[in-house]
């Protein structure tokens, strides 16, 4: 989520025109503001808790810059405004966008969330207890970030790599924008699909050379270079179809320091 987005793919991509519907834009209002579903923490701020204290540990948190990338409707970035002085923030929907820049403006935000049929019922929320300046709100695709979108101690990447049309390419630019010793985390159910990014560039969940490669294999050789993996487990989702329907997923958290 995306931000926690799962946009951010190329302009043109099937998948990433349905990021830009008022039903996408309430579905994930609700999975980034609305109450619990299920017993399942709220994601945004559970992937944000899990980069700062991976950034903890390798010396970063606290520091000046963070980037968050997919960042979706924003929840996961004014989280990380609680422990970083500045956070650009950036998803490839412009309706995404829209609406966690009026949050940041307004304080607050309403949106309908289905029930069934045609029927739905209202929501709002507030902006959590943060400085909501220090939240830079940009509209962008992943794979061709502005060059000044740099030196950060952490860059956040929830639920995007496997919305973007080519993800060894985004790994490989988003080192270099990275400090020494700064992290790049990242988390993904590894839910490929042909709407989003050709199979070919697939990081796993493929057949290469006749053997069978994983998300983690293929994310680890993308990253081998100039990372380390520090830590790695898993952070569960629920998003919420209707009020008897929901989507529960289990993403793969990994972090790595930059060497």
């Amino acid at each position: 989520m995306s931000g926690c987005s799962p946009s951010g793919s190329r302009p043109l991509a099937e998948g990433a025109r349905l990021y830009e519907t008022d039903r996408s834009v309430a579905e994930y209002l609700e999975f980034h503001y609305g109450p619990e579903c299920l017993g399942v923490p709220n994601f945004p701020a559970a992937c944000a808790e899990a980069a700062v204290a991976a950034a903890l540990r390798a010396g970063h948190a606290g520091r000046a810059r963070c980037l968050d990338v997919g960042c979706a409707v924003g929840r996961s970035s004014f989280e990380l405004a609680r422990h970083f002085l500045h956070v650009d923030a950036i998803d490839f929907s412009h309706r995404f966008i829209e609406a966690a820049l009026r949050l940041a403006r307004d304080g607050g935000i309403f949106w309908h969330a289905p029930t069934e049929g045609l029927l739905s019922v209202e929501r709002a929320a507030s902006l959590p207890s943060v400085a909501a300046e220090r939240v830079r709100f940009l509209q962008g695709d992943a794979c061709n970030l502005a060059a000044d979108l740099t030196r950060y101690d952490l860059v956040l990447a929830a639920n995007l790599i496997d919305r973007l049309h080519d993800p060894a390419a985004f790994l490989a630019d988003i080192a270099a924008r990275i400090v020494p010793g700064g992290v790049l985390a990242i988390t993904s159910p590894y839910t490929w699909l042909e709407a989003y990014t050709p199979p070919e560039k697939w990081l796993g969940g493929r057949i290469v050379e006749g053997r069978a490669v994983s998300s983690l294999e293929g994310l680890t050789a993308a990253v081998a270079g100039p990372f380390e993996l520090i830590e790695r487990r898993d952070i569960p989702f629920v998003i919420r179809e209707t009020a008897r329907k929901h989507q529960h997923t289990i993403a793969e958290f990994t972090a790595w320091r930059r060497r």
